[in-house]
Parts: C-alpha cells; structure tokens; sequence
C-alpha cells in the first residue's frame, strides 16, 4: 500500500468539521504523497482554511536558522500568515478568536532539538488554554520508529529551551501524532485532540522505505544523509567547527582552516571504521552513513566533537549559537544535549568520557513510558 499521510486521510475522509473555521500550523515542506502543498490541497477542496500560522524558517521553509520570522501573506493561497516564531512561540487568544479548528501539518526530523516539535507542543497547549479543537496530521518519522534505536541523553528539566521543552529523548522514534498525545497527557493540558494517522507505515520503515521525493523540511536538511547524521553533528553548532550551512553540504561535512585532515581521517577510521566512511573535501571532512539502519547517530556525533576537540587543542573552541530563542547563544551545547556542564565532560580522558557518555545515550525507560501513546504496528 502506498504511503499516505493525515493530509491524504483527511482530503480523501471529507470531514464534518471542513466547513468549520480553520487556522492551520504548517509551512512548505508539508506536502501530500502527491507533491501539492498541504494548505492549498485543502483549501482546492473546499476546507475553510481563515488563517495561517508559521514556525521557525518561515512558511517557505527557506529562512536562517534561529531567525525571526515576521507575519505575512502566504503567496500561494494569498491568507494571513501569522509567525510563531517571532515576538511569541504560542499564538494568543486574540489570533484564535475566528477560528474553530486548529490544524496542524509540519514533517518532523526526529530529533529533540529540532524546532517544530515544540511548536506543535505551544499549538496544542493554546488549543486546551483556548479551548478549541487541535487537529494533528501525522507523517512519519524519516528516522524511522524502531523504539531500540532511540539514543539520549533525556532531557534534564533545569535545561529547558525551544531546542528542548520537555524531557523526551534526543533521538525518539515517534511521530509528532504520538507524542501529541503524549505530552497533551503529561502536561494535563487534556485539550480536545485528534490526531489523523497516517496509512502504510510500519515503525521499522526509514524515509528511504517510502518511495517519495525529498521535500527539505528546512534549510540545511537537503536530504536524507543529512538528517541522519543530523542528531549528532548538530553539537557542533556549539563550537568553533563549521557544519557547513550554506552550502549543499550542511550537516555531512565538517570543517575548519586548522582542521588536521590527515589525522581526522586515519582515527575516524580507526575507531569509527563499522560506522562511517570518511572522505576528505576542501577544508573538511565529508561524512557518509555505511548503514542507516543501525546507525548510533547521537554517539558518533559525539566521539567526533571529542576526537576534533582533542586533536586540536590550541584551535578547537566552544562558541555561542545565538538564536532568536537564545539570544546570547550562551550554554548551547548543554541545551543540545540536555546535560549540565556538558562542556567540562569532554576534559574527560576519552576512555572516561566513553563510560560517562556511554551511560547517558542509554534510554531504557523510554520505551516504557511512550508505549500507551503508540499508534503504528
């Protein structure tokens, strides 16, 4: 069975609430199986589509990571865009009193730190304070949603940000459907939620088992390869070491001018040799995945950043990530990673630094905890 995601369930089920007033959640990257925009599928087919909300990277998708985004006309359906990503994360009941339905439609990375996770958390959090009907259209996971590949640390709750609201794992495993209704009980918002499945789907399936084009769901994820090396080379935001935003690279290459190539390659290869293949680009290393299926992305990432930071001692530096969400960019490998001081583990001797590391990627209770909340086989 072809994959369909809730945008097709919903357009193909003709809902009772599709006369209803509806503002909408969602940017560019939300498409049906087809290709067509989710917003404009909708409003073709007669949904009554008043108002459009957008987060982090704008409606198209397309603007600088940790950007503000500013309110205005989406050019292809020509309704209000609303940014929830700019003076606010939550919208106010001011910019909910048309509307009955709160949809929402954005494709996720699967990792903690991505940003439209916490959006949808702020969406379904206004829909209970507001008391309007939130409507999720679930999509898949890319990474995929087999729970023993998930990969910490969780979340310790003194580090909460807009790269981490509430403590889940940084790789999870679920659908934005499931933890919709994970969070929605946890936090008792108890809001009025439905969430529309998506069909043809299993948990052991990754993007590449779908079968359908590539839509980046913001700008420096251009492809698969880079959203699964994604959860782990994100840490290099917090430092010195270029991840390579701006050019068709970002987030498979590494580099720096003091960069020792030579040396990055012959001990990547050595202890990372089951895992990765390295190869050498102008300034940098370029990184590819030998089995997606079983690749530990959180833990390579990190035996990278301490290998790069022990190899260059007097080059290597920990620098802020400023953001509209974290203005002075301070502390941002420790909001990455979920851990405190998470700076000071990498002095550690790397045989310490494994055992210590080693112990907070393991996620046990996971599993446990989201089970209830499943929705796929």
């Amino acid at each position: 069975m072809a994959l369909q995601f809730g945008i097709d369930i919903v357009l193909k089920n003709n809902p009772d609430w599709k006369q209803q007033r509806i503002g909408m959640l969602t940017n560019d990257a939300a498409k049906t199986n087809t290709g067509i925009h989710s917003r404009l599928a909708l409003k073709n087919a007669g949904f009554n589509l008043e108002q459009l909300f957008s987060p982090e990277h704008g409606m198209n998708a397309i603007g600088v990571d940790g950007a503000l985004m500013n309110d205005g006309i989406d050019e292809i359906t020509m309704l209000p865009i609303k940014s929830l990503y700019g003076e606010k994360f939550m919208p106010s009941e001011e910019d909910l009193k048309d509307i009955d339905i709160m949809l929402f439609d954005i494709p996720d990375a699967g990792t903690r730190f991505y940003t439209y996770l916490w959006s949808m958390t702020y969406w379904i959090e206004a829909a209970s304070k507001y008391k309007k009907h939130v409507i999720i259209l679930d999509r898949p996971n890319p990474l995929g949603g087999d729970l023993n590949s998930c990969e910490g640390p969780m979340l310790d709750t003194k580090l909460t940000s807009f790269i981490g609201r509430f403590n889940i794992p940084i790789k999870h495993q679920c659908t934005f459907g499931e933890l919709a209704h994970y969070f929605n009980a946890l936090q008792n918002w108890n809001a009025q939620l439905t969430v529309i499945k998506a069909e043809g789907w299993k948990r052991n399936q990754f993007f590449y088992d779908w079968n359908l084009p590539w839509w980046n769901p913001s700008p420096a994820l251009q492809n698969m390869e880079a959203t699964l090396l994604y959860p782990g080379l994100c840490f290099f935001e917090a430092t010195n070491v270029s991840i390579g935003r701006g050019t068709k690279y970002s987030f498979e290459w590494l580099g720096a001018e003091w960069l020792n190539i030579p040396a990055v390659v012959m001990v990547c290869q050595h202890i990372l040799k089951e895992d990765i293949v390295v190869e050498t680009v102008s300034k940098g290393i370029r990184i590819k995945v030998i089995d997606p299926y079983s690749y530990d992305a959180v833990l390579n990432g990190l035996i990278l950043l301490k290998l790069i930071k022990d190899l260059h001692p007097t080059h290597f530096k920990w620098a802020p990530y400023p953001t509209l969400a974290n203005p002075s960019g301070g502390n941002h490998l420790s909001l990455l990673l979920g851990m405190p001081n998470a700076e000071s583990i990498f002095e550690l001797p790397l045989q310490e630094w494994l055992q210590q590391i080693g112990k907070n990627i393991k996620v046990s209770g996971w599993s446990k905890n989201i089970a209830p909340y499943l929705l796929y086989p």
